[in-house]
């Protein structure tokens, strides 16, 4: 009797076991083999939440299925809802949340979006789908909007320019604040100009030349040293500007050696030389088509001749965020940043306590975005700012 009980038990046993264990192999099977389906399992909550209590039983079970089954365990996207999180731990090593109810997950929650551009409003000179239909839509619940963009090679006014060839009249340049704004920004609040008679090397495009020219500050350098090469034969030499207090290094398209040994000669040599970047961006879009080198390239160039780290002005340090609260009464608890980057859009709005969504239309996947080492977590994530309104959903 007693052998015909344990038997009966361990058919049972291995009856439990069997089922959960025949489901996470098809899923796993199914996620490795067709993004699609793991899409489809990410975006319903109620198949990733059925999923995530189902993996974290069995694993408390079995401890070794989470080596068993890698691909779909590392990468599924949300946790459980809140009728399961009192009993059962997120399963995904990054606990990240997917915007799946933006009604009560943001917009209730959201006065003021700030946007980043490059892979969020557009890539390249592309347009992201669905942009225009959303941005109105957020301006039709009165929510206030603002685009701050790292890249440096446009002024205020060029952004504005742009803005409008892809359709979005409606952006102000009250509304645009680039990294070039923001260099001339700080310049200004540190009283650079006064009296010092100083001047700025730039090593950038004409976006931090027209900023600096707006407020007054006198620079050199620039596209004028575009195609420059520097002499070096026996005893050549390269005479630089006694009088440049800063540099600062944006993104620049003609970045060439004769600039780099300029600015290490100001930094080296002049006493008190400050270095001011734009931006530490490892990549961009200059198309659509792939990513390019972004304006932390060209700093870091700098950084190694000189030995010497930069004053970063755009994200993720915190002067624009402190320039929009100033100038326009903003509360942060109130206010949300939208980004395709975690070290500096995500970085941004987290050092600063904003709000913050991660959007997949730029540079960052979501494999980086959910992998295990990312330490930057964003509050929630999408596809794009489309997911901010459903299908049919957003008139007011």
């Amino acid at each position: 009797l007693v052998h015909v009980r344990v038997f009966v038990a361990v058919a049972l046993l291995s009856a439990l076991l069997f089922v959960p264990l025949t489901i996470m192999v098809a899923l796993s099977i199914a996620a490795t083999n067709s993004s699609r389906i793991l899409s489809r399992v990410q975006r319903t909550p109620f198949l990733s939440n059925s999923y995530a209590c189902l993996q974290s039983a069995v694993h408390r079970s079995l401890p070794v299925l989470p080596h068993v089954f890698p691909p779909f365990v590392c990468t599924v996207g949300e946790a459980p809802s809140r009728m399961y999180s009192s009993t059962v731990a997120p399963c995904m090593p990054a606990n990240v949340t997917r915007l799946t109810e933006p009604q009560s997950q943001l917009l209730d929650q959201t006065d003021v979006f700030i946007f980043d551009c490059d892979g969020v409003i557009w890539r390249g000179d592309s347009l992201i789908h669905g942009v225009p239909e959303t941005l109105a839509k957020l301006r039709s619940l009165g929510k206030r909007l603002f685009f701050v963009t790292n890249n440096s090679t446009k002024s205020r006014k060029g952004y504005k320019k742009k803005f409008e060839s892809l359709g979005l009249d409606d952006v102000t340049p009250s509304e645009i604040f680039s990294s070039s704004f923001a260099a001339a920004a700080y310049f200004d609040k540190t009283g650079f100009k006064d009296g010092s008679g100083k001047k700025v090397y730039v090593i950038g495009e004409n976006g931090i030349c027209e900023e600096l020219d707006e407020i007054g500050v006198p620079w050199i350098g620039g596209p004028s040293h575009k195609g420059k090469e520097p002499p070096m034969g026996p005893g050549d030499r390269i005479e630089h500007d006694r009088d440049v207090g800063a540099v600062v290094v944006g993104f620049d398209r003609n970045f060439n050696y004769y600039k780099i040994q300029y600015a290490q000669l100001c930094i080296n040599e002049n006493e008190g030389c400050q270095f001011v970047a734009t931006n530490l961006d490892a990549v961009t879009h200059l198309t659509d088509a792939q990513e390019w080198a972004g304006g932390g390239s060209m700093v870091g160039a700098i950084k190694g001749c000189t030995g010497r780290d930069p004053t970063v002005v755009g994200k993720p340090s915190p002067l624009m965020i402190e320039y929009l609260e100033e100038k326009f009464g903003l509360e942060r608890d109130r206010i949300c940043v939208v980004g395709d980057r975690l070290d500096t859009d995500i970085l941004f709005g987290a050092d600063n306590g904003l709000r913050t969504v991660m959007v997949l239309s730029g540079v960052t996947t979501q494999e980086k975005l959910l992998d295990e080492g990312n330490k930057i977590r964003p509050d929630l994530y999408a596809d794009s700012i489309v997911d901010f309104f459903p299908l049919g959903e957003g008139e007011s």
